[in-house]
């Protein structure tokens, strides 16, 4: 049972990013799926999340920025990040929990500045 993020990269400030999250293992459209982040020297915040129905929550510093959804035919969740901002930069993951363990991807490094 895994989970991988992948996608970040380098952009400049005003850029836009997509983010997926795959799973093996498990098929990710029977689960709840959050995306992370981390920030150097910050604690892990939730940034968006969305339910098995597709139902969908975003974070008050990104929201109009920042939308997550589902590909079931592709079994992934995206997180299509726009307008970045340096303040963005962080380690991204993407999270469930499967029989009661959260489960974290290895995290993918987004990088905004100029």
């Amino acid at each position: 049972v895994q989970l991988q993020a992948s996608g970040g990269g380098f952009v400049q400030p005003g850029g836009s990013l997509r983010l997926a999250c795959a799973a093996s293992g498990f098929r990710l459209d029977y689960y709840a799926i959050g995306w992370f982040r981390q920030a150097p020297g910050k604690e892990r915040e939730l940034v968006a999340s969305i339910t098995s129905d597709g139902a969908t929550t975003v974070a008050n510093p990104v929201k109009g920025r920042f939308i997550i959804f589902r590909d079931n035919a592709q079994d992934a969740v995206y997180l299509q990040m726009n307008n970045l901002k340096p303040e963005d930069t962080a380690v991204y993951y993407c999270s469930t929990v499967v029989r009661g363990v959260r489960r974290w991807g290895q995290g993918t490094l987004v990088t905004v500045s100029s």
